[in-house]
């Protein structure tokens, strides 16, 4: 006896994998699990596009605002956490939609991962020296130690840098070798949604204009009531670290808006790069309107590997 398949729906940001979730959940019964680190965060809603409440559908969410702002993300709870869920749900007999775009909480929950040790300790010291050598001396040395992880890890990424060297000093080992493997830990269906390059970046733009327009702002101001400011993932959102800038009064609201889509562009690029090279990803062209199309398009592919299981 099989039971419920998981779904898991992935791709850049501003692709639409969210009306697409919700979609699939209606139709099959399921209930959605948020991939998206920064949805984790309470109160981070209108610079996450956060699907609001009334817009749910009436369809449970899960891993949504989980997190105060002043704590940090943890993949490793993260793990924990989401694959509890996955299980509770297929318990209730439904099928869990995974969704989001932060691809190692993706890789997290889905496939074989022995997440390596912590020691705040350890990463506050090097965090202290990547603040006084710089990211691109950190990077050396990690690309002398391992050079396997060096080449993957995007270079202005101090956060990651950082974090492969505390592995390696904590276990002796390569980063590398923890790193997520492509062996999902059950059935698995995963579909990612494309948007033509000029298409996604207009996208971007269009929803960063709407976050300005719906009140970022305001929402950072409440936030940093909460202590935005003292978390060490939360305020550096693509957005908010911009929002921040702006309320300080070192950036204009052009100019933070401006570097918003700037680096959501890029971020999507890196996201394209990651889950593009998963052999296991059915790919649907989203830059389509005909938004009944792709979910028919996803729902064959779910129904072609749910008959599959059985036969």
């Amino acid at each position: 006896m099989t039971g419920p398949l998981v779904v898991a729906v992935v791709g850049a940001t501003a692709t639409g994998k969210s009306d697409l979730a919700l979609d699939l959940a209606e139709h099959l019964g399921g209930e959605v699990v948020n991939a998206d680190a920064s949805q984790l965060y309470r109160g981070m809603d209108i610079g996450t596009a956060k699907v609001p409440p009334a817009e749910r559908r009436g369809i449970p969410h899960h891993q949504l605002d989980v997190l105060g702002v002043t704590q940090e993300a943890s993949v490793a709870a993260y793990q924990a956490a989401a694959r509890a869920d996955l299980a509770a749900i297929q318990g209730r007999g439904a099928h869990p939609v995974l969704v989001g775009g932060s691809g190692l909480y993706v890789r997290a929950a889905l496939d074989v991962l022995d997440i390596p040790p912590t020691d705040a300790v350890v990463r506050a010291r090097l965090e202290r020296e990547a603040a006084e050598v710089g990211t691109a001396r950190m990077l050396e040395r990690l690309t002398t130690l391992d050079p396997r992880a060096a080449a993957v890890i995007e270079p202005r990424n101090t956060r990651r840098i950082v974090r492969a060297l505390e592995v390696i000093e904590l276990t002796g080992r390569p980063f590398s070798a923890s790193m997520p493997t492509r062996e999902l830990v059950q059935p698995t269906v995963l579909v990612g949604l494309r948007v033509a390059r000029d298409e996604l970046d207009r996208r971007i733009d269009a929803r960063v204009t709407r976050m300005w327009a719906a009140g970022l702002l305001d929402e950072v101001r409440g936030l940093e009531a909460n202590g935005l400011r003292e978390g060490r993932t939360a305020a550096r959102a693509l957005g908010y670290a911009q929002a921040l800038a702006q309320l300080d009064g070192t950036t204009t609201q052009a100019q933070a808006m401006e570097q918003t889509a700037l680096l959501t562009r890029r971020f999507a690029r890196r996201q394209e790069s990651w889950f593009g090279a998963d052999p296991r990803i059915h790919w649907l062209d989203a830059t389509t309107t005909d938004h009944q199309r792709l979910l028919d398009h996803a729902l064959a592919l779910v129904g072609a590997a749910i008959r599959a299981r059985h036969q």
